[in-house]
């Protein structure tokens, strides 16, 4: 597809996927601290609530509504449709909070053409913060943004889950980086959404988030994101760097602006590969 082309499909994307997530906001402000019912989908950490269900339900017949020519990657529907483009939706990133009424969740969606992100929207419902990007910039509420970061890593914020059950479970390595983490850097904070982070670090409110073990609908439009506000995003499977349908890395690290730090590339870098 020639470049002026896809250009203008992107921003076509985009504001399809920006419909489709403000469609659910109102279902999501009405449910959030009343009573949730939670199931649980690995183990006692992962759940899913009915209206992730319902917010992926709604997203999906948007999209299909406005773009048939579509296939959908959900974290709760799985696959469907066999179209050109590619969405990965994330109806609640962050479910945990949203069922016991911690206002840090987000809706996540975007769109991916022939191995290319092209648009991605991530929308926190009860800020009202909107997150869009496409091939021709990334914007808040309209307002083009441009993130930069400390150069230190004693002056920089990180946003992370890390070390998740997971990590923990395999061992002491897990702890005692998050204690060098802890050490070395001004503050680490855990939101409790690897989209929502990667969204702040696009608005350059903090300076780095990273993430293991995740899914391609947890970090594709944030990663669009973060690379079309200035920063930049790394994804990388067994110890290598992705540089193609980034989505699919199950380890990331994004950096707002110019900011690099060793330090959390390590850990990504060799998560599958741990250091002695």
């Amino acid at each position: 597809m020639p470049v002026t082309d896809l250009t203008a499909l992107s921003t076509s994307l985009r504001e399809v996927a920006v419909e489709a997530a403000t469609a659910v906001g109102p279902m999501l402000r009405d449910a959030f601290r009343a009573e949730v019912e939670v199931a649980f989908k690995r183990d006692h950490h992962d759940l899913v609530t009915e209206y992730d269900t319902a917010s992926e339900e709604s997203i999906r017949a948007s999209i299909l509504r406005a773009h048939p020519d579509s296939r959908i990657l959900g974290e709760e529907g799985g696959t469907v449709g066999d179209g050109a483009v590619l969405w990965l939706v994330d109806p609640i990133d962050g479910t945990s909070n949203f069922a016991r009424g911690i206002a840090q969740f987000c809706v996540s969606i975007a769109a991916a053409v022939d191995g290319e992100l092209t648009a991605g929207v991530i929308y926190d419902p009860m800020a009202e913060n909107l997150f869009t990007a496409d091939l021709t910039g990334a914007w808040l509420d309209g307002r083009p943004l441009r993130c930069a970061g400390a150069a230190e890593a004693s002056a920089a914020t990180v946003l992370t889950d890390y070390p998740a059950a997971r990590d923990v479970a395999a061992g002491p390595a897990a702890g005692e980086r998050f204690a060098m983490l802890v050490d070395e850097f001004r503050s680490v904070r855990r939101g409790g959404s690897g989209a929502l982070g990667l969204a702040h670090v696009a608005a350059g409110w903090v300076d780095c988030t990273f993430g293991t073990s995740t899914h391609p609908w947890d970090i594709a439009a944030g990663a669009l994101l973060v690379r079309q506000a200035g920063g930049s995003f790394h994804g990388y499977r067994d110890g290598a760097e992705l540089t193609t349908s980034v989505w699919e890395a199950p380890h990331y690290a994004a950096f707002a602006g110019d900011a690099e730090y060793p330090q959390i590339t390590e850990i990504v870098r060799d998560h599958d590969h741990p250091i002695e």
